[in-house]
């Protein structure tokens, strides 16, 4: 089965579900930029539950930007911020000295286009799976593509599909319970090696 998505900044589990379950595996890199989505977003388990990360980008409404267009705002320093917000929300999660020292070098250096920053999460999530990332990107932008499971819409923050994976430890669920498709760092973060084992096994809902 041939699979169209977006790249994502850490994508949520759903996402890397359909990755890893895909024949082929494409990319849609043709469309315009819409704010408020997992384009710039992932969500992780912090103290108080859900916590978003938004990397701020340069964008107006007015003026329609394609995706692979949009630029990153550096100006807040929101990778220093990012870090700090996984290293309080994960420091005590089984795997996170396991993989932080190579998570790092993404926040620490220059980050400017957005997809090309979404891609590098991509890569260094692949690689803590030990999964081969191979894919292709879209020439041109098709509203309904043929022929393609069209799972463009895990993109979407506002209306989320419910998902219903299995459950696995989350390290403040004794306060606030599981919660369901999250960024896949906190599920390498909670199930390190295992993680792409769990993947493997889920149903996916688009």
């Amino acid at each position: 089965m041939t699979i169209l998505m977006h790249p994502t900044y850490f994508p949520s589990i759903a996402h890397v579900v359909a990755m890893v379950k895909a024949k082929e595996l494409v990319f849609e890199v043709c469309d315009n930029y819409q704010k408020q989505t997992y384009r710039n977003r992932a969500t992780i388990y912090g103290a108080n539950g859900r916590l978003n990360l938004n990397t701020p980008v340069h964008y107006s409404q007015k003026n329609r930007q394609l995706y692979k267009e949009v630029e990153i705002s550096n100006i807040d320093n929101w990778q220093d911020q990012h870090l700090k917000s996984l290293e309080s929300a994960y420091s005590a999660s089984p795997f996170f000295e396991y993989y932080i020292d190579d998570l790092k070098p993404l926040f620490e250096a220059e980050a400017n286009n957005l997809m090309d920053f979404n891609f590098k999460s991509l890569e260094f999530v692949f690689e803590c799976l030990q999964h081969p990332l191979e894919y292709l990107k879209t020439e041109t932008f098709e509203k309904s593509p043929e022929k393609v499971m069209d799972a463009r819409t895990l993109v979407n923050c506002r209306k989320e599909i419910h998902q219903d994976f299995t459950t696995y430890d989350q390290v403040f669920d004794d306060k606030h319970g599981f919660l369901q498709n999250l960024s896949i760092l906190d599920l390498l973060f909670n199930e390190g090696p295992n993680s792409l084992t769990y993947l493997e096994s889920q149903t996916l809902h688009i």
